[in-house]
């Protein structure tokens, strides 16, 4: 082929970038493929690309060069200054109109502010989240794009061809908005898939360690549990998981030390959600217990020196079985709704038009976190578009209603037990707060307002009005005028 007929650039060849330029040639588009280390381009030219709709570029300009106009070129490269390095080579050798898009884990904010330089110097920026792993890059991942709308309708096509299904054949990509809109939405996504599976882990223990049950009748309860409600990706692969041996035999998972890694993507959602001022305390909780356990060697030493429960379940083993299965439901439901109550937040606060049942329905396949769950979050949507909480919604309200006491019971179990259960814990507490009229909240002002004069609101009298109270008797009338609403 010559090389004026690509239809897309990519640039990045490792386990992502290959997998998704193998995906898009497999769709009918021919790829243009660039790698910093000219070796990695041969290599790949001459091994799973052989023979197919692929030009090997060993300059940035002779990828430039093979791309019908507007020019589509996809990042996948390390974020942070990797990306602006990028940019900033490949920006003079393109032309106004054409489209760069970063396919990466960046932060929303890095992506709003190129998507400024970008557009200033003429040409397109999309900050597009990619989910599915290796896997999901090469057979369909899940595409959340955003930025440059002008850049949508020359990517549409490509994107909802290459991308996941759900199992009504819906494609896994829509345009999520203007700005950062896309890597937010996947920060978003990555932040949910932190809860999911800490939450995931939480039952495993106490199935472990409370019940004492071995790794293929736990893998038998992942697997009925596949079969219903809790469908999804991440029980599937619980199941798997708990069901490898090694070549003796022995459980693979039992010699994986318990250390956890992560790589930003849960901080910056917690970090989001502090600075906007909304309770995400489940996915919070799981981004801290992934720290807790890289401290590994500290847990060791403080293993033989603290005590505690360390008893096993004396009760209807079967019994708690079904209720960690009601219970590991109930805290899902916690979990996106404290999600999706950050990204109306967001978008309320950096005036972007999230379409929230969109979001699921992007979710609903390719992902890490796809499951038959993500169906019912569009219909709550469907039903009202500006639904506040996913826990005011019908059909979630009696999922939580009729499993808050399995809820109960797990967590109390757990701390009878002494085996941690943070997020399954915070799952609870933001139920019992969020449904609570009247919280100790009252207490709390009433000191804020002794020790530093931040005022207050009383129950009776008009909401807005602010007061302050001489409470030693020896104080004055200056208020802080910091009592926030």
């Amino acid at each position: 082929m010559t090389t004026t007929q690509c239809d897309v650039g990519l640039i990045g060849l490792a386990v992502m970038g290959e997998n998704l330029a193998l995906n898009m040639e497999s769709r009918g588009f021919s790829v243009c493929v660039y790698n910093r280390t000219p070796q990695r381009v041969a290599q790949f030219m001459q091994g799973r690309a052989a023979g197919k709709r692929f030009v090997g570029a060993t300059s940035l300009q002779q990828m430039v060069d093979a791309l019908a106009t507007p020019r589509r070129i996809i990042l996948l490269v390390k974020a942070g200054t990797a990306v602006d390095e990028l940019i900033d080579q490949l920006a003079p050798l393109l032309s106004p109109g054409d489209i760069l898009v970063d396919g990466g884990n960046s932060l929303y904010t890095d992506t709003a502010r190129r998507v400024r330089t970008v557009e200033a110097n003429g040409l397109l920026y999309v900050g597009a989240g990619v989910s599915g792993g290796e896997e999901g890059a090469l057979k369909g991942p899940s595409l959340m794009p955003g930025g440059s709308a002008a850049a949508w309708p020359h990517l549409q096509p490509i994107f909802q061809a290459i991308c996941a299904r759900t199992p009504a054949g819906e494609p896994c990509c829509e345009w999520m908005g203007e700005s950062g809109a896309g890597h937010f939405v996947k920060m978003i996504h990555n932040g949910i898939e932190y809860g999911d599976m800490q939450l995931i882990c939480e039952v495993y223990d106490v199935l472990k360690r409370g019940l004492g049950l071995s790794n293929s009748a736990m893998s038998a309860i992942f697997d009925q549990w596949n079969g219903g409600e809790l469908n999804s990706y991440l029980v599937e692969i619980t199941r798997d998981i708990l069901r490898h041996v090694e070549d003796d035999g022995s459980a693979t998972l039992d010699v994986i030390l318990d250390k956890a890694g992560q790589k930003g993507t849960g901080k910056w959602t917690v970090v989001s959600a502090l600075e906007e001022g909304s309770p995400l305390t489940l996915i919070a909780e799981a981004v801290f217990a992934r720290c807790l356990s890289a401290a590994k060697d500290e847990r060791v030493a403080a293993s033989a020196i603290l005590g505690g429960a360390t008893e096993r379940y004396g009760g209807d083993a079967a019994g708690l079985i079904d209720a960690l299965g009601q219970a590991l439901y109930a805290a899902k439901i916690v979990s996106y709704a404290q999600g999706y109550q950050l990204m109306r937040s967001a978008a309320t606060t950096l005036g972007w038009s999230l379409n929230f049942g969109g979001i699921a329905l992007t979710w609903r396949g390719g992902c890490i976190i796809r499951s038959a769950f993500l169906g019912d979050i569009k219909h709550a949507f469907d039903r009202d578009p500006a639904l506040v909480n996913l826990l005011l919604d019908p059909f979630f309200r009696d999922a939580l209603v009729s499993r808050q006491a399995a809820l109960r019971q797990v967590v109390a179990a757990a701390v009878t037990l002494g085996i941690p259960v943070p997020c399954l814990g915070a799952a609870l507490a933001y139920w019992d707060t969020y449904r609570c009229a009247r919280l100790p909240a009252n207490l709390l002002q009433a000191q804020r307002d002794y020790f530093g004069a931040h005022t207050y609101e009383r129950t009776d009298r008009p909401r807005g009005e602010v007061f302050h109270t001489n409470w030693t008797g020896h104080g004055g009338d200056t208020t802080s005028q910091s009592y926030t609403r």
